[in-house]
Parts: C-alpha cells; sequence; structure tokens
C-alpha cells in the first residue's frame, strides 16, 4: 500500500465507491465556495461514466491489487461467483492488500474490498458487507455522490477556468477527489437503505441475515477499542455514519421478528 496514499484515501464501506466496511461520503469539507461551480457545470452521463473510470483505474494503480493467485482473491471469486450485474451496471471485484478496513463500489460497479476488512470477517458476514456496498450502486447513490464530489474537489476550479466544460483529470485533482470521497457521507436513510438491501442480499444468496448485525457487532468493537481517540481510522471512518449501535439493532430486530435463528459460532 502506498502509505502516502493511506493518509488521503481511507474509505468504506459498506461496506464502497464504495465505500467499511461501509462506503463513506461526506462533502461538508469540500462544498464551501463550490456551490457556483456545481451548478455551473452540467456532466453527461458518458462524462460521468469516464470520470469514475478514470478515479477507479487511479485507485487500483495507487494501491496493491492482489493477484489471482492470492488467497484472498480466491476466497473474493469465490463469494461473488455468479454475481455478474446489478440494476443493468457490470460489476466487477478487486482485494486491495492494506491495513485499513473498510470496502467500496463505485457507480460503473467497481467493488473493492480491502484484505484486513477480509481478515476479521466470516464469509457470510463479509458477503453482507458487499451486499451493502452494492446496493449503493443499485440505489443510484454511488453516481450521486460521486458526481457531487467531483463537482466539489477535483472538477471545483476547472469548472470556473474553462467555462463549465469538463476535461481530464490531474494526478492532482485525483487525490483531491479520493479525499473528497474519504471525507464523505450518505444520508442516513441511504445507509439504512444500503443496510436493509445488504439483508435481503443474504437472504437470496442462502446465507444467514444475522451476518449483517454480526460485521456491524465486529465494526463496533474495534471501534470500542479506538476508545475517543479522534485520529483513529476506525472513529474517522463512522464520524459521520449512522450509530452503528442502532443499526445493529436494526439488523438483529428485523431477522428476530423473521423468525431466523441467529448462529451459534
Amino acid at each position: 500500500m502506498n502509505f502516502k496514499l493511506i493518509k488521503r484515501i481511507t474509505l468504506v464501506i459498506l461496506l464502497a465507491c464504495s465505500m467499511p466496511a461501509a462506503a463513506q461520503f461526506n462533502f461538508k469539507k469540500v462544498i464551501g465556495g463550490a456551490s457556483k461551480a456545481v451548478q455551473a457545470v452540467v456532466i453527461s452521463d458518458a462524462d460521468m461514466a469516464a470520470y469514475v473510470k478514470e478515479y477507479i483505474d487511479w485507485m487500483d494503480s495507487h494501491n496493491k491489487v492482489c493477484d489471482e493467485k492470492s488467497k484472498y482473491t480466491i476466497r473474493l471469486n469465490k463469494l461473488t461467483q455468479g454475481l455478474s450485474d446489478v440494476e443493468g451496471v457490470k460489476l466487477n471485484f478487486k482485494v486491495y492488500y492494506v491495513t485499513d478496513i473498510n470496502a467500496f463500489a463505485c457507480a460503473d460497479g467497481s467493488v473493492r474490498v480491502f484484505s484486513s476488512l477480509m481478515d476479521i470477517m466470516t464469509d457470510d458476514e463479509l458477503l453482507g458487507v458487499i451486499g451493502h456496498e452494492i446496493g449503493h450502486v443499485a440505489h443510484k447513490d454511488s453516481k450521486k455522490a460521486f458526481r457531487t464530489a467531483l463537482l466539489t474537489s477535483a472538477l471545483k476550479d476547472a469548472a470556473a477556468s474553462q467555462g463549465g466544460t469538463v476535461a481530464k483529470l490531474t494526478d492532482s485533482q485525483l487525490g483531491d477527489l479520493g479525499e473528497a470521497l474519504v471525507n464523505s457521507t450518505y444520508s442516513q436513510s441511504q445507509e439504512r437503505n444500503a443496510d436493509d438491501y445488504g439483508y435481503d442480499f443474504l437472504k437470496k444468496s442462502g446465507k444467514n441475515p444475522w451476518a449483517m448485525a454480526l460485521s456491524f457487532k465486529k465494526l463496533k468493537e474495534l471501534q470500542d477499542k479506538a476508545g475517543g481517540e479522534k485520529n483513529s481510522k476506525i472513529n474517522q471512518l463512522f464520524s459521520s455514519h449512522p450509530d452503528l449501535v442502532t443499526r445493529i439493532a436494526r439488523m438483529e430486530e428485523r431477522a428476530t421478528k423473521e423468525g431466523i435463528a441467529k448462529p451459534t459460532k
């Protein structure tokens, strides 16, 4: 992992582009005076697709991607076998060999899972996190978030200087975009919907949906270990995220109401 990049691009997921284990998108730090640029620039679907591809290619080149022989890639491929598309968007999966605990999905269907997340999750828990991230793609959350981050970071100055047109991003602009995505957040309703999508995703896959609550519990344990340390990556990850305790309770309540037994192991 490029450690200089870690400082700028620790993501989310959920479980994202998404992307902990939930993907995180919060534009509070970068919106500022960029609202005029957002209004001035019109980005076509073709432009959006090009920018998303440019961004995910940049991310893949700036992070260590596990090769096909890696135990992580083999495991991920096994878990995602048969997952080809969602709502007409073709899915593709890769593992980043990094110390951060997260996952994210981009609007183009690129799902990236961090190896350290895989280290602490069971297969069902990991699949639930992946389902959560895919939910953001299915609900168009990833596309909306990417557009806002793009216009309030990478294209903020370009929009003003080029009269509302868009152009190929520089390496610096891609870094700014990555930082904007890292510091961003989905709304609580978007996260709840993605949680429910992950829950249903597990059921449709023949897995026990209790795995959603159990995956959140593992993240909560990490958060508790970090205590009140504001600079800890796990606390930064959930600083603008819906309360994990609430999310755990929602998933547990749903599984209980549906009469689904909690796993004993």
